[in-house]
């Protein structure tokens, strides 16, 4: 038998895995692997990139480039890919490099040239674009049921406390006295606006980028919208230089979950100084708190915390891929395969940080004494002191000027505007009467902003119930 000649080190790189490696005459370092490998986190997009696979299988079939048992097989070998994914029985290769080779290399051990034939009119520019697209789809719905849940345990403690009376501030002084309800209800309107604007996201989300193949779309006559109905998609992105190269949409939903989690900051910031024991509003429950190593009194409000300390990581996120993307030339560039880390951390941070809150708002204990305490202090009733008047037809300044005389001497004499006699107060305006105390009280002061809007405890039951029947789960 006549003896082959030894591989020369070019048909040895050959042989190896690399899609391109027949380009190359030196292998890639195995430093150069770890640095531009992405299977260590992309491997989480296997299933919909599978899903997107499948759906170009089927187009292929349909227009003849592939035969229907090529189809089949694919269709087979997907199906074992899955179950060995689900059960962690895939090996995952660097030396592969991302989730499509991994996937492709077993599909084709699996089915043989088949799944040869799957890469066909697609690149890996198109195909990552739709997994992304694909992914993040499903994250945004996950998303908004959550911000759904979020806002209902609002609205159902605020509808527990719609009488409850605390101070409200600006400046973090004390302004004028509001239901505890009504500024919790607050919250529940910036998560509102936190879903419609990952609704609108989605619409820009949705739509499919296979077909644009590498940038300049691929000369077999493949059928897009085929495509994108198969995979539920509105619509096809409709130049191929665009659907390969941008991320806006990435950077879109970033933007959202950053916005998301700022308004988790803001309310994890009251929380904090609302468990402070001299503040002491509320309490939240055990399983949300930690102690001290060194300090037994401690119970810490952590979470709150750790969510305020999260928004920055996801601030974080949203200007890295901005970042990223403002000096990228069309069409697509390696360094688009930064984008995922970002984005997949930004969508899990938002994901666990609603499920947690949704599930501490129905623990918290409201200690109402001593909202209604610190609301009596700052003379809160100033403002509807100053209306009165304005309604005994003084003008709104000099009524205004007559307040702030009283509260000056209500701050020397050590007492509350509805402490004083009613003589003390007519000294300040003649056209003061009796009916004022009702105006200086707490409640009277709650009661009367009852117009869309305000804080009255009937006002705040409407839109509690408002809520609760926009986010009824079914």
């Amino acid at each position: 038998m006549e003896k082959k000649p030894p591989s020369s080190p070019q048909n040895q790189f050959a042989n190896k895995a690399h899609a391109w490696s027949a380009r190359f005459s030196e292998p890639v370092s195995d430093l150069v692997k770890r640095y531009t490998a992405s299977v260590g986190f992309d491997q989480r997009m296997a299933g919909v990139d599978i899903q997107g696979s499948l759906a170009h299988a089927d187009m292929l079939a349909s227009i003849g480039v592939i035969s229907a048992q090529d189809k089949a097989d694919i269709d087979k070998g997907m199906e074992q890919i899955l179950e060995e994914i689900a059960t962690g029985q895939f090996t995952w290769l660097l030396d592969l490099e991302d989730v499509h080779l991994n996937i492709e290399k077993r599909l084709v051990e699996l089915i043989g040239d088949a799944g040869k034939r799957l890469h066909t009119g697609r690149s890996r520019n198109d195909q990552v674009a739709t997994d992304i697209r694909l992914w993040l789809r499903i994250e945004i719905d996950t998303i908004t049921d959550l911000l759904r849940r979020l806002r209902r345990a609002l609205a159902q403690l605020a509808l527990e406390h719609t009488d409850t009376i605390m101070p409200g501030f600006t400046h973090l002084q004390v302004a004028q006295p509001v239901t505890f309800g009504h500024h919790l209800l607050a919250y529940a309107e910036m998560f509102a606006r936190d879903t419609e604007r990952l609704a609108d996201c989605r619409k820009r989300v949705n739509r499919l980028p296979l077909g644009a193949a590498a940038l300049a779309g691929t000369s077999y006559p493949i059928d897009r919208e085929r495509v994108a109905k198969t995979l539920g998609f509105d619509g096809v992105c409709r130049n191929s230089l665009d659907a390969v190269s941008d991320r806006d949409f990435a950077i879109e939903f970033c933007a959202a979950a950053a916005l998301i989690m700022t308004h988790i900051s803001r309310f994890s910031e009251e929380l904090v100084l609302w468990m402070n024991p001299r503040v002491a509003f509320i309490d939240l429950a055990d399983r949300f708190c930690t102690g001290s190593s060194i300090m037994p009194q401690k119970k810490n409000p952590d979470v709150p915390e750790l969510a305020r300390g999260k928004t920055a990581r996801v601030n974080g996120h949203l200007v890295a891929l901005l970042t990223l993307m403002k000096g990228q030339p069309l069409a697509y560039n390696k360094d688009n395969q930064e984008d995922k880390e970002g984005l997949f951390d930004s969508a899990d941070t938002v994901r666990d940080t609603l499920t947690i809150f949704a599930d501490m708002i129905g623990g918290i204990k409201v200690k109402a004494e001593a909202m209604r305490a610190a609301a009596l202090q700052g003379f809160a009733t100033a403002t509807d002191l100053a209306d009165y008047l304005v309604k005994k037809g003084v003008p709104f300044r000099d009524a205004h000027e007559t307040v702030a005389r009283a509260v000056r001497t209500c701050e020397e004499k050590g007492c509350d505007l509805a402490e004083l006699k009613l003589e003390e107060l007519q000294a300040f305006h003649p056209g003061i009467e009796r009916d004022v105390f009702a105006v200086l009280t707490l409640e009277g002061s709650v009661a009367a902003r009852k117009h869309i809007g305000g804080t009255a405890p009937e006002r705040v039951r409407l839109e509690a119930r408002r809520i609760l029947d926009e986010t009824d789960l079914g």
